[in-house]
């Protein structure tokens, strides 16, 4: 009777499961001094939380650990390597901080936390409607600008990633949903629909399912909790010039507005608890956004010409999760990135392969604030 052999597996140094800005950064990183795997569930890379990003740079944007991983990511935004790309990838966009007068404390409290560096400068609400001339007065009885932010070319970062992970040879297979992980004795073996891959590390960039991910491997529970945030676009005034006006946002983070594409992407800024999915606006969730809008500016809106929703995933300190497992060994975070993996995506890149290589991370990282102890999953062990 004749027999069947079970083919080889294909083997590499490191998999990486998710191709969205975790994934492909971390990816490019390794790749420079690794043989890398990286599996895609979906039909393209970064279709999920990466694909539907506000993409703004933004230092003082988010707690301690995530603003010394944007501080050190800069360098890497504003002269990016020329394997990655020959175009900028930032153009200026300040941030219009906004607060109605009952909102006062808030704003100066915002004010107070911020770092020299940050260039928050204070505005009276004359100026603050100078900058963007739709804000009603009361939108803005206390505002501040902030000079130092610039939007992010998300499509060329993302592409640029991708390049450096082909042209160091490693293989990016899209449709590639992973059903099982298991480990033996040399190493991991992740299991998709159609491949068995072995590697010695495998490193868990899975965005939203990284949880489910993690259970698969028998790896310790982050506590990860994917949150629904909702965008739409609506027309701006006839005849104005949008090139110059800022990103709005409330101080409380009630809604947040910019120029995107000669329209104006708007955000109720929401954070929906949600189970891993492929994220839909909800009706209710636009019309609260478009009535924040009606509320803090002159607008009328009277079409969204598009709406979406992509997920942010945090868990409880809102910190990243960067590091090894405590229970599985060679198994791998790069996860719970929140609304900042594009911003953070180079530093976190880095830091992510010289932990997993076992080398030393970056010095230029390290001055920037950045210790791994901050973003290890242990801390998350009550």
């Amino acid at each position: 009777m004749a027999t069947t052999s079970t083919p080889a597996l294909a083997s590499y140094d490191v998999v990486v499961i998710g191709a969205g800005i975790a994934g492909i950064s971390t990816a490019s990183f390794l790749a420079r001094r690794a043989s890398v795997c990286l599996l895609e569930m979906e039909s393209q890379p970064a279709y999920h939380s990466t694909g539907r990003s506000a993409a703004l740079f933004a230092e003082p944007y988010g707690n301690a650990v995530v603003r010394a991983l944007t501080r050190a990511s800069r360098p890497f935004f504003e002269a990016p390597p020329t394997m990655l790309t020959s175009l900028s990838l930032l153009r200026p966009r300040p941030v219009l901080i906004a607060a109605r007068s009952e909102q006062a404390a808030a704003m100066e409290e915002f004010v107070a936390s911020s770092e020299p560096s940050d260039g928050v400068v204070p505005q009276s609400t004359a100026e603050a409607m100078s900058i963007c001339p739709i804000l009603r007065a009361e939108s803005v009885a206390h505002a501040a600008l902030i000079g130092s932010p610039s939007d992010i070319d998300v499509h060329e970062l993302q592409q640029g990633f991708l390049r450096i992970i082909k042209q160091r040879g490693g293989a990016v297979t899209t449709a590639a949903q992973v059903v099982g992980i298991e480990r033996d004795s040399a190493g991991w073996i992740v299991m998709t629909a159609r491949d068995r891959i072995r590697a010695n590390v495998v490193v868990n960039a899975a965005g939203a399912w990284a949880g489910e991910i993690g259970k698969l491997a028998g790896a310790q529970d982050i506590g990860l909790q994917p949150l629904k945030r909702t965008a739409c676009l609506v027309a701006p005034p006839e005849g104005v010039r949008l090139d110059t006006w800022p990103l709005v946002m409330n101080v409380e983070e009630e809604f947040y507005f910019k120029p995107e594409a000669g329209m104006l992407m708007l955000s109720p800024a929401d954070e929906t608890p949600t189970e891993p999915c492929d994220a839909q606006a909800e009706e209710l969730d636009i019309a609260i956004a478009v009535d924040r809008l009606e509320r803090a500016t002159t607008l009328q809106v009277r079409r969204v010409a598009h709406k979406w929703a992509g997920l942010r995933s945090f868990v409880a300190d809102r910190s990243p999760v960067v590091g090894f497992d405590t229970l599985q060994p060679d198994f791998f975070w790069v996860a719970a990135l929140g609304g900042y993996g594009v911003q953070t995506s180079p530093a976190v890149g880095s830091v992510a392969a010289s932990l997993v290589l076992r080398e030393k991370i970056d010095e230029r990282v390290v001055a920037c604030g950045v210790e791994p102890r901050t973003l290890a999953p242990g801390r998350l062990i009550s």
